[in-house]
């Protein structure tokens, strides 16, 4: 025979199955509404189930707020996670649990585009709310500490932010999405196929060169013979002469260079000192990483844009002032 608190327990159990199996038959009924009345519903860490409850019951997204709190704790423990989350009143209350224990929080989409530097993230960061100001950014990604943990030997992160598109939930800090981005861009170097032994300073020097020929070229094909090109310049102690880099000194790129952007005193400005400039001038993607680190061998030293967004490339000043004269001069 069974022990008296045997049978207590038993039929303790049974009542708890009898109730569960009402609330499950009699408990969902239908959605109250057909999804047309949509909730944002953040939920602060700490915010307990009973007010995340009466919230949805006064927005009309729930009908019986006792039936919800039953499945929160049947299928969460009675834990809900913190976020934002996107709720509606055509999803059932085993739905709305579900969202709310398991944390599907509301996401946000935000795409880097490839060649963007760190001043075009920053204002595009705060277009989308993630920082109150561009400037707020831009410090985050000066971190002494970041810096030093990912080797990367500037200043800034300029140049190591990988644009992509990235989903991130809501509420997700600008300083978690910057290092994510770093993150990501050491995913994807192995996919350049940097060589192996690479010391910081020198895989720093290809990550500038990528960033240059990133604005430089306007066809992925040309990357790695314009890579060359730079190279070539470097190897004949030339200057650079990269109108990208001049560029990069402005808030908003010019349609248009003149003379008297090219004296611009910078020492980014490469018409005037020779040599790479201090820093990456954006955030290249892996075409460019990977011409940088195997550029196309070629003998050119120059290159000229062309009417349809190519380049002609020159191996003689010569060559090259003819191809000005075509390129350009047509286009006055």
């Amino acid at each position: 025979m069974k022990s008296k608190p045997v049978k207590i327990m038993l039929a303790a159990s049974g009542a708890l199955l009898v109730i569960a199996g009402a609330f499950l038959i009699l408990g969902p009924g239908k959605p109250p509404g057909n999804g047309t009345n949509k909730l944002v519903l953040e939920i602060m860490p700490g915010t307990g189930i009973g007010k995340v409850t009466e919230t949805l019951e006064a927005e009309r997204i729930i009908s019986n707020p006792a039936y919800f709190r039953f499945l929160v704790r049947w299928t969460g423990g009675g834990k809900i996670k913190a976020g934002v989350y996107d709720v509606n009143d055509g999803m059932t209350a085993g739905k709305i649990a579900s969202i709310l224990t398991e944390g599907k929080v509301r996401m946000l989409s935000i795409t880097i585009p490839e060649g963007y530097h760190n001043r075009q993230i920053a204002e595009l960061l705060a277009e989308k709310k993630l920082v109150k100001s561009p400037e707020e950014f831009l410090k985050i990604a000066e971190d002494p500490e970041i810096l030093k943990k990912y080797n990367i030997p500037a200043k800034n992160t300029e140049g190591y932010l990988f644009p992509e598109t990235y989903s991130i939930p809501y509420g997700y800090s600008a300083a978690r999405l910057h290092e994510l981005m770093i993150k990501q861009f050491f995913a994807r170097l192995k996919e350049a196929e940097p060589p192996a032994n690479l010391t910081y300073e020198e895989r720093h020097k290809r990550v500038v060169l990528a960033s240059i020929v990133e604005r430089e070229a306007q066809k992925k094909e040309e990357l790695p013979v314009m890579a060359q090109v730079f190279l070539n310049r470097l190897d004949q102690r030339m200057k650079l002469e990269s109108c990208a880099t001049i560029q990069y000194l402005f808030e908003r790129p010019h349609k248009k260079l003149y003379e008297r952007d090219l004296v611009i005193p910078s020492p980014y400005n490469t018409y005037i000192h020779k040599g790479m400039p201090p820093g990456p001038i954006s955030n290249p993607g892996i075409a460019a990483l990977r011409a940088a680190f195997h550029p196309q061998p070629t003998e050119n030293l120059f290159f000229v844009l062309k009417p349809d967004g190519s380049h002609h490339f020159s191996k003689t000043f010569k060559e090259h002032q003819a191809a000005k004269k075509e390129f350009l001069d047509s286009q006055s």
